[in-house]
C-alpha cells in the first residue's frame, strides 16, 4: 500500500486512519505494510502527527505489546486506550495479539 504522492509520514497517518477503536497495531506492522523496515522512521511520524485528535496514534505500540512512546505521555495515552475498550496493565496491552490489528485484511 503505497502512494508515491504522499511522504512516508502521511502515508503512516493514512494507515492509522484504518485501526478500529478497541484495537491496536505496532511501528513494525506499519512499516511492513509500507513494505518498509523503517520502523524507528514510523514512531518519528507519530511522535509529529500535527492531527492527533483524528489520527490515532495513540493506538501504536511496541511489537512485545509495551506502550511505546506517546508526544503527550505515558497517562495521556493509557487514557485514549482505556477508553476505547484496550486493557493496560504494568504499561503493557492486555490480551495483546487479541486486539492487535496487522493490516492483513487490507
Amino acid at each position: 500500500m503505497q502512494n508515491n504522492h504522499l511522504t512516508f509520514n502521511e502515508q503512516c497517518y493514512q494507515l492509522l486512519l484504518k485501526i478500529p477503536k478497541g484495537r491496536v497495531t505496532t511501528y513494525k506492522a506499519i512499516a511492513v505494510a509500507l513494505n518498509s523496515k523503517a520502523y524507528q522512521a514510523v514512531g518519528n511520524a507519530m511522535n509529529k502527527n500535527p492531527y492527533p485528535t483524528i489520527v490515532p496514534c495513540h493506538r501504536v505500540v511496541n511489537t512485545n505489546g509495551g506502550l511505546g512512546g506517546y508526544a503527550y505521555g505515558a497517562p495521556k495515552k493509557i487514557a485514549l486506550l482505556r477508553k476505547e475498550g484496550v486493557e493496560i496493565e504494568n504499561n503493557r496491552v492486555k490480551n495483546f495479539t487479541s486486539v492487535l490489528y496487522d493490516f492483513s485484511d487490507n
